[in-house]
């Protein structure tokens, strides 16, 4: 677990990240013998070098993270397709893209951060390869891989019952809880404060806790988003988007410019197009009537020079190409394996891949959204969610949705137990109740 309390981690990870984003750093960073000897002081000083450090004069690449600078350097959105659902079809969708998520992000929790030959060597002498249901728990307990998260207890089959907790789906059920106590025209600020009012310090992690640290030390978004935090384009807007595509059904735009007013709290540049594009995605999904439709709108909403952007529509030659599954997954990971298992980029590309390659079916979807690796719960999250928004609770088969019970557990003040079903109908309402022009 990274820890947003050590400063000498914290440099060793701005190394990365200012490596990553393109900065000469040559001469700036400290050496690992001078981190590891390192004074606070000296540490605080090789932050600030790292801050001020140029830009590599080749840089290709155009990555603001103001919202008018993003919009400007999006490409031309392609045909949309327009909302046309009755008030049933309505609820069937939302209940799925509810449904699907939930399912998708406890797929995933057992093996979160595994590799996926790791996962691939757990599941295939268990007749589970390729997956099409829960992960079998590990018992006996198998020797020679990386240990199980936790939850695994809760999460794997025969042991769910109801959603366990996760964050992915805390950070849905409080977007829920702003859109409705502060509408559509909520601040950055009103998610901080919520933050603070409902989220457990230690059930949020990497750029949620250094920006959470940076709320209680009394910084204001978006200097919360920059200070002292080094995990600013990992993947955890990205998986708080959800609730905005929900809200803003069939509007992607509307949807990723909410999704901006909550990325902001905590991320920068790839951090948050991922939160955008997930929005984006899932609004497209109630409206599309494929995968490459939705992610077509989804990818209009990120700026088209930024390496997520590159990501995407290199997963999408991919697909148009043929390969098949394991090739793609391959071409992925020769691509974007160095960056770290919870960054966007690769993350968003994988959530993609799986969308593509799932062939229409829900268990395949989230199946190779696991599969893949890295942020195992994330990725499948995302994928069951953007399914179940596109082809309804039907669509999400019931050895899916009858272990979760209708229930999800949550660290969030206030909604731990709550039902799957109700949640659905409260975004509905939002959904219905929305300007048409998005807000």
């Amino acid at each position: 677990m990274h820890d947003v309390r050590d400063l000498r981690e914290t440099v060793r990870e701005e190394i990365v990240e200012r490596r990553e984003s393109g900065y000469d750093i040559r001469g700036v960073a400290p050496s690992a013998a001078e981190l590891a000897g390192a004074s606070e002081a000296e540490l605080d000083r090789y932050l600030a070098a790292l801050a001020s450090a140029p830009r590599a004069a080749q840089w290709p690449h155009d990555e603001p993270s103001d919202l008018a600078a993003i919009e400007a350097a999006q490409p031309p959105a392609p045909d949309r397709a327009r909302l046309a659902l009755g008030e049933a079809a309505l609820r069937e969708r939302m209940l799925g893209a509810w449904q699907g998520r939930c399912a998708g992000c406890a797929l995933g929790k057992p093996v979160e951060m595994w590799p996926r030959a790791e996962i691939r060597r757990y599941l295939e002498p268990r007749g589970a390869y390729p997956i099409g249901d829960y992960l079998p728990p590990p018992e006996p307990m198998p020797e020679g891989l990386p240990p199980f998260n936790p939850s695994w207890t809760e999460a794997t089959r025969g042991r769910i019952a109801g959603m366990p907790r996760d964050d992915d789906i805390d950070y849905t059920l409080l977007g829920l809880h702003v859109l409705e106590r502060h509408g559509l025209g909520f601040t950055s600020g009103d998610m901080a404060d919520a933050w603070l009012q409902l989220l457990p310090f230690l059930q949020v992690y990497t750029a949620e806790r250094a920006a959470y640290r940076n709320l209680v030390l009394g910084l204001h978004p978006p200097e919360t988003a920059t200070r002292r935090n080094p995990y600013r384009e990992w993947i955890g807007a990205l998986i708080r988007a959800d609730a905005f595509g929900y809200a803003c059904a069939g509007d992607p735009v509307a949807a990723s410019r909410l999704a901006h007013r909550d990325a902001t709290v905590s991320h920068a540049a790839n951090g948050i197009y991922g939160a955008m594009w997930a929005a984006a995605l899932i609004a497209a999904s109630f409206a599309e009537s494929s995968p490459a439709a939705a992610l077509d709108s989804a990818q209009a909403v990120v700026p088209a020079r930024s390496r997520l952007a590159e990501a995407l529509a290199g997963v999408r030659r991919l697909h148009r190409d043929g390969l098949d599954w394991e090739a793609a997954r391959d071409a992925i990971e020769e691509r974007h394996g160095a960056l770290s298992p919870v960054h966007t980029i690769n993350n968003a590309a994988l959530i993609a891949a799986a969308l593509l390659w799932g062939d229409g079916d829900f268990g395949r979807t989230v199946g190779l959204a696991v599969q893949g690796g890295w942020d195992t719960d994330c990725t499948a999250a995302t994928a069951g969610s953007a399914f179940g928004a596109m082809h309804g609770a039907g669509g999400v088969p019931a050895r899916w949705t009858d272990p979760l019970d209708d229930r999800i557990r949550s660290a969030l003040s206030g909604f731990d137990g709550a039902r799957i079903c109700e949640l659905a109908e409260r975004t509905c309402r939002l959904a219905r109740a929305r300007a048409p022009d998005g807000g």
